[in-house]
């Protein structure tokens, strides 16, 4: 029978990553900065988490998540004005960058081959009316200072991580917000538990027992940024579940808000589920072409709530 993991003694079967502090650092003083300029901070998690099966690991349980909401999130809070701090899976979608990954808008298509003795690279003609906006946004918020990234690979990692960015947030008081959109495993393998090195196939079968990921969604609301507004994200197959399911969120763990959406229509239609309300937000669907992405209305609305909680508390 598997145990109820508390938060605090999931954080004592495990060592801190190794680059936890350094890290945190980087996150104290990118918060004393714009805090200093009074200007809000987001804090988005972005992408999926891994269940390593090992200590030395090579093989681990992965989650279904590209980052694709969370990259795009980022983009659109830079342009609200807010700071980003974007924790994502190693290797998942950034922001800018998405727009040309190995899948879309390869690199090299969009590249200009030399003539015969000349050894300057240039984009495309036909290619720079689209990428050079994109480009000036992402210099435009490094040169700022405005966006700081932090990697994570495993759920351990990720949770750790959690914590110490939501503590190190927490002088922010209401202009720190939490954008929680990253694909969190649920269960996980004890560290007592791990095999020390690679499992071996000439075992024939696997049996494996998962324990549950504690949810510290409460303990952060509670005690790591109690001041902060703070956006989880309820994914469901059914819609009949899904804004019963983010309303008993929203009871249980006290927070402001839980974007609900569909995993069919999750690119088309999402809702936002307050305490005592709740908004839908649609795009029209295909073959129809929406006007633009859904990530733009759903930060927009975020924002202006976001705006209005901190003028009323």
């Amino acid at each position: 029978m598997s145990r109820a993991w508390t938060a605090e003694a999931f954080y004592t079967q495990f060592e801190e990553p190794p680059a936890l502090a350094e890290y945190t650092q980087h996150v104290r003083e990118f918060v004393a900065r714009h805090d200093a300029e009074n200007r809000n901070v987001v804090l988005i998690t972005s992408g999926g988490t891994t269940v390593p099966l090992e200590k030395n690991v090579v093989r681990f349980l992965d989650n279904f998540s590209a980052g694709t909401r969370g990259a795009a999130s980022a983009e659109y809070f830079l342009e609200a004005g807010y700071a980003v701090i974007f924790m994502s899976r190693q290797h998942s979608q950034f922001p800018f960058t998405r727009w040309y990954s190995h899948t879309t808008n390869p690199l090299f298509d969009l590249l200009k081959e030399p003539a015969e003795g000349e050894d300057t690279v240039s984009v495309s003609q036909d290619h720079v009316q689209g990428l050079l906006p994109i480009l000036r946004a992402y210099h435009q918020a490094t040169r700022r200072g405005r966006l700081l990234t932090v990697p994570f690979v495993t759920v351990t990692e990720y949770l750790f991580l959690l914590r110490n960015v939501s503590q190190a947030m927490a002088p922010l008081g209401h202009r720190g917000m939490h954008y929680l959109a990253a694909a969190v495993s649920d269960f996980f393998v004890p560290a007592d538990k791990l095999s020390e090195h690679k499992i071996q196939s000439s075992d024939q079968s696997l049996t494996l027992r998962l324990e549950p990921v504690p949810k510290v969604l409460g303990t952060l609301v509670d005690s790591w940024a109690p001041d902060a507004y703070v956006v989880s994200f309820k994914l469901e197959t059914d819609g009949d579940l899904l804004i019963p399911k983010a309303e008993s969120s929203l009871r249980k763990y006290g927070h402001q808000l839980v974007i609900g959406n569909l995993l069919q229509r999750r690119k088309y239609e999402i809702v936002l589920v307050e305490p005592h309300d709740h908004t839908w937000i649609r795009l029209p669907t295909p073959p129809a072409v929406p006007p633009h992405e859904i990530e733009r209305d759903i930060v927009a609305a975020i924002a202006e709530r976001h705006q209005a909680w901190i003028a009323s508390v």
